[in-house]
């Protein structure tokens, strides 16, 4: 038999067996904070196997919805011909999450009710318009068309011209002011987390946010160290600028903006960078470091950053970054789901 891994920082609970008296137990766990409960698994986290699963499968989300009115997430899985089942108990945002993605939606698609254009900053605009041309994804004929046509022709507005929650994270004046955690956080550390040297706390818009967090790596956080070929002189980052910058994009861009800031850990020797949101169903850093599907957490962010030149849709974010470091004879980033996020280790 093989263990599974269960999901960081969450109320956990392996049951060997389903029976109807956990209906109360899930009940419990809605009003509290969520949890994951697997089926077919010994406390041990052994995959014991599970008989009439695939009827299970329908089942159990049949009879949470009928007895409680809840909704719940149930996958059936396989590990070494055993079948188990896993069931996410979602709350609060996490159950908005999910229904969203049901209708086949993102969270920075809902239309933000406190917003107006008088929120959104006409330098953020200029700021993408001119990445956007450089990069030959926007026209130049669209450099001086009004703030309103480029976010109508991103699809950041609703039907009834309302700003959408991308609208004000991209190119808001002051996007914490709706979205708190729209925050980058980058820490100076000695021996351990308890080492705290200095800190710098990045705000403002998400569409300008890498260009300022590099700008404070190179300032303060990072080296450069000099060499010389012939009398050429050199200063090269000590991480691989470009590989850098896809890691600070693809945290920015798939955050969720529901949950806490994202944390950049500097270390003498490596650095780590968590952002709020588990990597996609069945992806780890082997499929990412591979071919692979895009599949954005952010479908506007990700597409307005696209046309801005930042980032790709065809999933080859973590090649160029794979790249990066082996040009540079680097150890590869190891990428990894932790405490209801993804790290980035380096």
């Amino acid at each position: 038999m093989s263990k599974i891994r269960p999901k960081e920082c969450q109320n956990v609970e392996f049951k060997r067996i389903w029976k109807d008296e956990y209906l109360k137990w899930i009940c419990g766990f809605a009003n509290a904070q969520g949890a994951v409960i697997y089926f077919g698994v010994d406390d041990d986290h052994e995959v014991i196997g599970l008989k009439d699963s695939k009827r299970l499968l329908e089942d159990i989300p049949n009879k949470v919805v009928n007895y409680m009115g809840l909704v719940v997430d149930v996958n059936l899985y396989e590990r070494d011909g055993l079948d188990y089942i896993e069931l996410t108990v979602l709350n609060g945002v996490a159950l908005q999450q999910f229904l969203l993605k049901k209708m086949g939606r993102s969270w920075d698609d809902i239309t933000n009710e406190r917003a107006t254009l008088e929120d959104i900053d006409r330098k953020a605009i200029d700021y993408f318009l001119k990445k956007g041309t450089e990069a030959q994804r926007i026209p130049e004929s669209e450099r001086d068309v009004s703030t309103k046509d480029v976010l109508e022709s991103l699809g950041l507005l609703d039907d009834n011209g309302n700003l959408k929650n991308a609208a004000v994270l991209l190119f808001g004046k002051n996007p914490q002011k709706f979205f708190p955690s729209a925050v980058f956080k980058i820490g100076r550390f000695g021996k351990d987390e308890a080492d705290l040297m200095f800190q710098d706390v990045i705000e403002g818009n998400i569409i300008q946010m890498a260009d300022r967090v590099m700008e404070a790596l190179q300032a303060k956080y990072l080296v450069s160290p000099v060499r010389f070929e012939g009398m050429q002189r050199y200063e090269t980052l000590e991480i691989p600028k470009e590989a850098m910058r896809e890691i600070l994009y693809n945290a920015i861009a798939h955050k969720d903006y529901t949950g806490p800031d994202i944390q950049m850990h500097v270390y003498n020797d490596h650095l780590e960078v968590w952002n709020e949101g588990e990597l996609p169903g069945g992806y780890d850093g082997a499929v990412l470091y591979g071919k692979h599907s895009s599949k954005p957490r952010n479908r506007n962010i990700a597409g307005t950053m696209f046309k801005a030149g930042f980032i790709d849709t065809w999933g080859r974010g973590f090649i160029k970054i794979r790249e990066g470091f082996e040009g540079a004879g680097m150890p590869m980033p190891k990428v990894e789901n932790f405490c209801g996020g993804d790290k980035c280790r380096k």
